[in-house]
């Protein structure tokens, strides 16, 4: 199996978006909404991360009809990247948890 790099937050926020087909400003939106505005992508970030996304063939664009609205989706290998960094965040929660319930007070 490949080895993967681990996803800066802003990456992994836009590949979570794109389990689904969206356009850029619902993806913002989307992530935004979901985090109740604990986390912000601002344009420029969203779509230097979509280029960089579909150079490395992590996501496609899914909806070339409407050009003024690029719709994409993240490929097989986007689905087990993202897979991959979901297992390594979570370990990384259940080691915080484990230490915070150990911790002295």
């Amino acid at each position: 199996m490949k080895s993967f790099e681990p996803l800066t937050d802003s990456v992994f926020y836009i590949m979570a978006s794109l389990t689904e087909p969206r356009h850029g400003y619902a993806v913002m939106s989307f992530v935004e909404e979901t985090t109740e505005g604990a986390f912000v992508i601002g344009p420029a970030s969203l779509y230097s991360i979509i280029k960089k996304l579909l150079k490395e063939q992590l996501i496609v664009l899914h909806d070339e009809s409407n050009t003024r609205r690029k719709v994409y989706k993240l490929t097989e290998i986007g689905r087990q990247t993202l897979a991959v960094d979901i297992a390594r965040r979570k370990v990384m929660i259940r080691m915080a948890e484990t230490g915070l319930e150990r911790g002295d007070t």
